[in-house]
């Protein structure tokens, strides 16, 4: 499972899984958020194996903590993969 890394402006680390729709995650380390998109990987992988989909219902699950302001990297990916403009989020 490929994922991808980067720095927010801010200094946290966005980790993502591409290849599945908005597992995407903040850690304050390289590390942790690495851990945690794969932890997020493996949740959303085994709901999809519970759950039938049906053709109305989104594709993108996005899960932020509480009270986590979101940065405007995340933003951008975000609206990447939802079509959305970041401001609209």
């Amino acid at each position: 499972m490929k994922i991808e890394i980067e720095r927010e402006d801010d200094g946290r680390w966005i980790a993502e899984v591409p290849d599945l729709s908005g597992v995407m995650v903040y850690g304050e380390t390289r590390e942790e958020a690495i851990a945690r998109v794969q932890s997020l990987a493996l949740r959303v992988i085994a709901d999809r194996l519970d759950v039938l989909s049906r053709p109305d219902w989104p594709d993108y699950v996005f899960a932020f903590h509480d009270r986590e302001e979101i940065g405007s990297r995340m933003l951008t990916r975000v609206a990447k993969r939802t079509g959305l403009k970041p401001e609209d989020l």
